[in-house]
């Protein structure tokens, strides 16, 4: 951006802007700027402040700027919402910034599809991606103010938190021998679709005239346009950072109504979550007419199906783990609906490939055993890890034989498996370079996904808080250097030599940092 100037809260000073030649670092810390200022009037409760803040961040060229990055590199940026409009081409990009206008914007209907889920499907609402980025704007200036908002043990939809942060939380919680031995399991029913449009207009910090039209704007299921008189899409940017706000104070409510003896903690993410007590009584009679009440005013309710009260010993299910004390140890491991769920999808990847190439199938099925394994891998795991390897490569053997029913099994293995050190039956393909070089390609094992625990984040800590700056700054260093250190001590020795798998693994691992 050496050629051009731009304002904050104003166009190019430049006749014509080249998206190659943006300054993102510039836009980036620009934007952080007037975040971080917004952050700071919702905790100094400056709430005219606030707003006037807001105003200025959803006008200002940087954030615009911004907000369509993310939109066109984001996993969605190559599904089109009801008009089919996809932005490739720099120029394309550049027009979709000058159109982020406030003025005579209107919304266009989104577009209804439907997802698997493990009983039946969900309906997902994909909005255009000119509404996408019009969300992606406004979430710049709202999610400041959902983080100041946010209850201490929200981890869902927020930045720098995970699931790997509320498990870690449930450890801490429950893990002592006094600790709250009952559990109530709390999920949502339909919590998207169901949150009241009258609240949400009167509570959250936002353009309301934008937020009514978005909660107004319908959805085309095939072809036919159907109104929307409650809830919000969930394929929406701004979406998730709404439920956040949403949900915040249900924290608050419970402990001011209880006292400490009661034990009752809440760990939650997202519309699920978990609230600890001494007693069955105690959550029953006390904390779930305080759930109750609190979602009810925001047009919400518990599923009866879903919501129950388990004894710690009996354990329970929550974001894929398995949570159970056995003989008063606390033991969390990934959850046997998970597991078969993960086995199921990579059967079923494995069975849609019979003719394809050994590297093809290796290519497909790595990052779905990495992701997976990745997740797991800060609690018990490591059993399940080699029961999985085992389902697995059992799946791969039939997959293998009926390619070949007329060949031995020395010739099958032969061709398949290679050995590397004290390995032994690394199902790989050989694979040329385009210098000519041969190298393998193998199929990766979770066992060999090294356990480490996780460091929770600090409950109150957040990334609009300036005084938690070098906390952060620690957290991604040791990241690093315990990435470094895995990478030296080869605890993930399979090969990804080929130069498209290095690639993968390299941008992924870039792009967590």
């Amino acid at each position: 951006m050496a050629a051009m100037t731009i304002s904050l809260t104003g166009a190019s000073s430049a006749s014509e802007l080249a998206w190659e030649a943006i300054d993102w670092l510039h836009v980036t810390k620009k934007v952080d700027q007037l975040q971080m200022r917004i952050a700071k009037a919702v905790r100094e409760k400056r709430h005219g402040k606030a707003r006037a803040l807001q105003w200025i961040l959803t006008h200002s060229f940087f954030a615009k700027l911004l907000a369509v990055k993310r939109v066109t590199q984001n996993s969605g940026a190559k599904t089109p919402g009801v008009d089919g409009v996809l932005w490739k081409t720099p120029e394309q990009k550049i027009q979709a910034v000058k159109s982020l206008q406030r003025r005579g914007y209107q919304p266009l209907p989104l577009r209804r599809i439907y997802i698997p889920k493990t009983q039946g499907r969900r309906p997902l609402s994909i909005p255009s991606l000119i509404d996408r980025s019009m969300q992606a704007l406004h979430l710049l200036s709202l999610e400041p103010v959902a983080e100041m908002m946010a209850d201490k043990n929200a981890y869902g939809f927020r930045p720098k938190r995970s699931t790997a942060d509320a498990i870690e939380q449930c450890f801490k919680t429950l893990a002592l021998k006094v600790s709250a031995p009952w559990i109530l399991e709390g999920d949502i029913q339909a919590c998207f679709d169901n949150l009241s449009a009258k609240w949400l207009l009167g509570h959250i910090p936002m353009d309301k005239a934008l937020l009514a039209k978005w909660l107004a704007a319908g959805y085309v299921e095939e072809k036919i346009l159907h109104p929307t008189l409650e809830g919000i899409s969930q394929g929406g940017p701004i979406s998730p950072t709404i439920l956040v706000i949403a949900l915040s104070g249900l924290e608050k409510a419970i402990k001011s109504a209880v006292s400490r003896k009661d034990k009752v903690n809440v760990i939650s993410y997202a519309d699920d979550f978990i609230i600890t007590g001494a007693s069955k009584e105690i959550l029953e009679d006390k904390v779930m007419p305080i759930v109750a009440n609190f979602l009810k005013e925001r047009g919400l309710e518990l599923s009866p199906q879903k919501t129950k009260i388990t004894h710690v010993d009996d354990g329970f299910d929550f974001l894929g783990f398995n949570v159970r004390k056995y003989k008063g140890k606390l033991l969390i491991k990934p959850s046997k609906k998970n597991v078969k769920s993960f086995l199921g999808e990579i059967r079923r990847v494995i069975k849609s490939k019979p003719t394809a190439k050994t590297e093809n199938l290796i290519w497909q099925l790595n990052p779905k055993i990495r992701g997976w394994a990745n997740y797991f891998c800060h609690v018990v795991a490591k059993d399940t890890f080699n029961y999985v390897d085992s389902c697995i490569f059992k799946t791969i053997m039939r997959w293998i034989k009926r390619r070949h029913p007329e060949k031995g099994a020395e010739w099958r293995n032969k061709k398949y498996f290679r050995s590397q050190g004290l390995q032994y039956w690394i199902f790989s393909a050989a694979v040329r370079d385009e210098e000519g070089n041969t190298s393998f390609v193998d199929l990766l094992k979770a066992v060999n996904t090294p356990i480490r625990r996780h460091v929770k984040i600090r409950a109150e800590a957040t990334p609009y808080d300036p005084q938690f700056k070098e906390y952060f700054l620690k957290r991604k260093w040791l990241r690093v250097r315990k990435e470094t250190k895995i990478n030296q001590k080869g605890e993930e020795p399979l090969n990804f030599n080929s130069s498209r798998e290095v690639k993968r693994t390299t941008g992924s691992l870039k792009t967590g940092l």
